[in-house]
């Protein structure tokens, strides 16, 4: 099976959802998965979840958990680095059918990695191996690599009205 390259992007609810339910989809079908979170850490409910699937599913989370303002940290920046160096160990071992790399979007626009950085992990990717890209913000230069790219906007969010994140809806 060819694969392909699929990003997520746009300032609308719904990447990291979209990414989860493909790697669902995927063990579904015997599939193995490989995600990297970065930015994130801890145990969010589909983490929860998708760690009940080891056989099929493996997360490893190459995030600080907090925000990036301004100029990140030589930690925060450490960790990406070290996540970005994981993804291309998983995929020259290829044991994984789909590499998703959650938050590679900010992580670029936030300076934890550059753009030539991650252009170079899709350049590698093996012919077989589906790659999937979320976060907001993705380079012109990450678009024009990908074969799919789907944008979430947001037209309306109930957060605008002062809804903080819920436990198994947003978190």
């Amino acid at each position: 099976m060819k694969g392909y390259i699929q990003v997520y992007t746009g300032n609308g609810k719904g990447k990291t959802t979209a990414a989860i339910g493909l790697s669902i989809r995927a063990a579904g079908a015997g599939l193995k998965v490989y995600i990297a979170q970065f930015i994130k850490m801890g145990d969010y409910s589909e983490i929860k979840m998708l760690r009940e699937m080891p056989e099929l599913i493996t997360v490893e989370q190459f995030g600080l958990g907090r925000f990036i303002k301004g100029k990140p940290s030589d930690e925060d920046i450490k960790a990406a680095q070290k996540g970005l160096e994981k993804i291309k160990m998983v995929m020259d071992s290829d044991k994984y059918d789909v590499v998703i790399m959650e938050e590679a979007n900010v992580a670029v626009s936030c300076g934890l990695f550059s753009v030539h950085e991650l252009l170079q992990v899709i350049d590698k990717k093996p012919d077989h191996t589906e790659l999937v890209i979320t976060g907001r913000g993705a380079s012109d230069e990450v678009i024009e690599m990908a074969d799919l790219v789907t944008e979430m906007k947001e037209i309306k969010h109930y957060f605008r009205k002062g809804v903080q994140a819920r436990t198994g809806i947003e978190k």
